[in-house]
């Protein structure tokens, strides 16, 4: 089937953003690579990424992108992976982040589901973006949408998927820290933005948390610091430590959204999930990056945005980072009770975190034709 590509938007021809919880026919991930990003030529990364792959695979199918030059060692590592399995595909990519550079699928009530093809600029193009150059993890989007057949609208504006989560029924959380900032659409007004995702993802009322996770490398994106669970229900990273930078981020956010309503108008239900102890770069792990021009240094001391909020869901289950932290099964704890529908599985994070985000960052859920 052709993936056609379209001039209108999703809001004209009646889609819409479904929830991350509703049924998905795979989920979408790229196999990581590169030295100067991911320690030790990638090897402990490819341990961590087969834990998720893994993970999810017990529950529906998973697709993983894969340069040519990778592509045999993905396949020794990953042909055989029990379950639903694993399908590779050949895609050329600068870095593994597919909820960043692979594209958002829209439904509409008839069940047909399309894609879109967001501009990606390395979370901040010439003003402090992390890479350079990214033009092949600007193609990413539109080779998926040709490989599953799914036609393609083609945004005129930055984002990235971790900077945005929706609860399906109109609301979108997003924070100030990123998608204000001038090194996305810088020549577009807050209310602009808003038109942009109301137009592309189907919403009626956008939420903004003033910041995400301190030292957010992304520039604080949502996806590290809250989330929907259901429809009026927000997942909200927290600590009690009024030491930590963060704590003045969580205690806005908490601020914020205790005064605010969903699409829907309803008032919101607040959950907060403890975070981890602050995590830094260790000597050993900084020394195992290599240094190239273009990438933003790994440098021992560096504070990681850790958090237990970027996990995600698939058919049946949610997965989730841990951090060999006391707070871990707290963290699970706390999800069991709150997802008691599904299975809470925790796979190491640590690595993943390492090269700048965490398991929400590298999955990207395609939604089931229904």
């Amino acid at each position: 089937m052709a993936s056609l590509t379209l001039s209108s938007t999703p809001l004209a021809d009646g889609f819409y953003m479904p929830a991350e919880w509703e049924p998905q026919q795979q989920m979408w991930m790229i196999w990581p690579e590169r030295p100067d990003n991911w320690r030790l030529n990638a090897q402990p990364a490819h341990t961590a990424f087969c834990a998720v792959i893994q993970a999810i695979a017990r529950f529906q199918p998973v697709t993983v992108g894969v340069s040519a030059d990778a592509y045999l060692e993905a396949y020794a590592r990953l042909a055989d992976t029990p379950g639903y399995g694993v399908r590779l595909v050949e895609i050329a990519n600068n870095d593994a982040w597919m909820r960043d550079t692979g594209p958002t699928f829209v439904r509409n009530a008839a069940g047909e589901v399309r894609g879109i093809d967001w501009i990606f600029n390395a979370w901040g193009g010439e003003q402090g973006g992390l890479y350079s150059p990214w033009d092949l993890d600007n193609q990413v989007a539109r080779k998926v949408l040709q490989i599953e057949g799914v036609s393609r609208y083609v945004a005129d504006f930055v984002l990235e998927g971790g900077a945005i989560h929706v609860d399906g029924e109109g609301t979108l959380l997003t924070t100030e820290a990123c998608l204000l900032n001038p090194n996305r659409n810088p020549h577009l007004t807050r209310a602009e933005i808003e038109e942009n995702l109301r137009q592309y993802l189907g919403i009626q009322k956008v939420l903004w948390l003033p910041n995400g996770i301190y030292e957010d490398e992304t520039d604080e994106h949502i996806d590290n610091m809250a989330c929907f669970i259901r429809p009026g229900e927000v997942l909200l990273a927290w600590t009690d430590n009024p030491q930590d930078p963060q704590y003045a981020y969580s205690q806005a956010a908490y601020t914020y959204l205790s005064t605010a309503t969903d699409a829907q108008g309803r008032q919101l239900k607040i959950h907060k999930l403890p975070l981890p102890q602050p995590q830094y770069i260790r000597e050993e792990e900084a020394a195992g990056v290599v240094a190239l021009p273009g990438t933003q240094p790994r440098q021992a001391g560096q504070r990681l945005a850790a958090s237990y909020i970027n996990f995600v869901f698939c058919n049946g289950a949610l997965i989730l980072p841990s951090f060999d932290d006391p707070m871990d099964a707290v963290a699970v704890e706390h999800l069991r009770q709150l997802c008691p529908d599904r299975e809470v599985i925790q796979v190491p994070g640590r690595e993943i975190l390492l090269g700048g985000g965490n398991i929400h960052c590298i999955t990207q859920q395609q939604p089931i034709k229904k």
